[in-house]
């Protein structure tokens, strides 16, 4: 390991400039502006090809948070314009379905479109990955790219790596006071700092391709359970797109190359029809059932976030928004501990919290993978699980969980608002709530016109921001919003006290501009 003196010291080093590593950059960029952030990243050049077509409505009203929507509306845009053009967006009123469980398709009539959670905003295709990464470059993020890290080691005051490639800028190391692996499911950090990674063993081999295909007047559109297996398949612009799930066991090696006769092998195998033939295969991919995770997202100075934390087959969508919401809970908190104002047992809510959401997550999947076997026990559950999704209490609570807004942190009793995502008020100046978030501040919310919350805000000056609003909304008088946009704390109408916020203040913020020590 290198001589710690003669090696770059960062404040904190994030190994993996995806969409998390970056999201997270941002976030600690924005709480401690002077922080030196450095990305490692073993890929030359920014994936262009990762398009993130399943941001959910959670992730949208994060990066809406930050300012960040009009950048994704242009890469939408200019994604529908390209080759992209099948980029889909649901918006109240639903389509006729608003997606699947396991193949299942879920109706959009029966949802509850009055749902006070539902909030008419879908998932959309953007190039996240592009807006993330110029929004740190703005902020002063460091990347260095074709980097490979070959080894680490960590101690009381930070953690020291070893690295190499062209892009090492001359060093053999590199020093953080922190260290987060955004390194993927196969993450390195997660091995070398000696994190478990606990979970089921994969059952499935799935594939995926576009291909050139004869014969496809043998198959059914859309999603097919058959005795053999799952098949999914759609006619885009003539070209067709093909799925297969087959419960043989995980893929002997994941990455190779998917062949055309691969590909017809197992849709031949799923539909039984030797009828099919793959001419050429675009772009294929294969997946399993994986599920796994870790049982702490800190060890010390390291941390894990999104897939280095946990994995699960990509059933609906949820990996990126999990691994985003992870990014945005951590960010402002190890942010807060670099800037001076946080403290240890703020990092640790970052397990206590996300842990129980990345375990709904994998249960989610697991349970979609169970209701695609092709037995008789598979498909009576496929029955029930129907019946159900076909109901509006069933319609309602699948959209919830893929939009992401069932979410909810146990951050004790009081209001119902408390360890929910904001409400995106209205406000009377032609604003919303989630305009006055750009700048990554708590958010002390005064709708009752209460005197001294503009005081507690000078006392916390530069972390927090008062917003006066003189509509009446029903149920609410005042809120404390956290930097990730969950509301820390709440008060219904005529019940506001002063101590109550002053107590919640000081468990987050901790303490006032007057108390900190020098």
């Amino acid at each position: 390991m290198s001589s710690t003196s003669s090696i770059p010291i960062y404040d904190i080093i994030i190994s993996g400039a995806g969409p998390v590593g970056l999201l997270l950059a941002t976030e600690l960029k924005l709480q401690a502006p002077d922080a030196r952030v450095l990305i490692l990243e073993r890929r030359i050049s920014p994936d262009t090809a990762i398009k993130a077509a399943g941001i959910n409505t959670a992730s949208l009203e994060m990066l809406e948070r930050r300012g960040l929507l009009p950048a994704i509306q242009s890469t939408r845009a200019s994604l529908n314009a390209g080759k992209n053009k099948g980029t889909r967006e649901w918006k109240l009123p639903f389509p006729r379905s608003v997606g699947h469980f396991g193949g299942i398709p879920v109706p959009a009539g029966p949802v509850d479109k009055e749902d006070a959670l539902l909030r008419g905003r879908g998932s959309m295709g953007v190039d996240l990955e592009r807006v993330l990464y110029q929004r740190g470059q703005e902020l002063g993020v460091e990347v260095w790219r074709d980097v490979e890290v070959t080894g680490l080691k960590a101690d009381e005051s930070g953690v020291t790596m070893e690295i190499e490639g062209e892009g090492t800028k001359g060093t053999c190391g590199v020093r953080g006071h922190w260290l987060v692996g955004c390194d993927g499911g196969h993450s390195l950090v997660r091995r070398l700092a000696g994190f478990d990674f606990l979970g089921t063993d994969p059952k499935i081999t799935g594939r995926a391709a576009v291909v050139e295909i004869e014969g496809a007047e043998h198959l059914g559109e859309g999603w097919q359970c058959t005795p053999q297996g799952v098949y999914v398949y759609t006619n885009a612009q003539g070209l067709g797109q093909v799925r297969t799930i087959e419960f043989d066991g995980p893929p002997a090696d994941k990455y190779a190359p998917v062949t055309a006769e691969e590909m017809e092998d197992s849709l031949r195998r799923v539909t039984g029809s030797e009828g099919i033939h793959i001419s050429k295969v675009r772009g294929g991919t294969r997946f399993s059932d994986n599920a796994r995770q870790t049982s702490a997202y800190r060890r010390g100075k390291v941390f894990l976030c999104g897939d280095a934390a946990h994995v699960h087959a990509p059933f609906s969508g949820q990996g990126l928004n999990l691994g985003l919401g992870d990014a945005v809970n951590l960010g402002w908190k190890l942010g807060a501990v670099v800037q001076g104002w946080g403290t240890d047992d703020l990092l640790d809510t970052y397990t206590s919290e996300r842990h129980p959401i990345g375990v709904r997550v994998l249960d989610w999947t697991r349970a979609q993978t169970a209701v695609m076997r092709g037995d008789p026990d598979g498909s009576a559950l496929r029955g029930v699980v129907s019946d159900f999704l076909g109901t509006k209490d069933g319609a309602t609570h699948y959209v919830k969980q893929i939009s992401g807004l069932w979410q909810h942190y146990d951050l004790g009793d009081g209001h119902p608002l408390v360890g929910m995502t904001m409400p995106n008020i209205q406000l009377h100046d032609g604003t919303r709530l989630a305009d006055h978030a750009h700048e990554g501040h708590s958010l002390l919310v005064d709708l009752g016109g209460n005197n001294s919350t503009a005081d507690l805000v000078k006392r916390y000056s530069g972390r927090l921001k008062l917003v006066r609003e003189r509509s009446k909304i029903a149920g609410i008088e005042c809120l404390l919003v956290r930097p990730d946009g969950f509301v820390a704390w709440a008060a219904g109408n005529g019940v506001f006290d002063i101590r109550e916020v002053e107590a919640a203040l000081i468990r987050w913020l901790g303490s006032d501009n007057h108390h900190q020590h020098p």
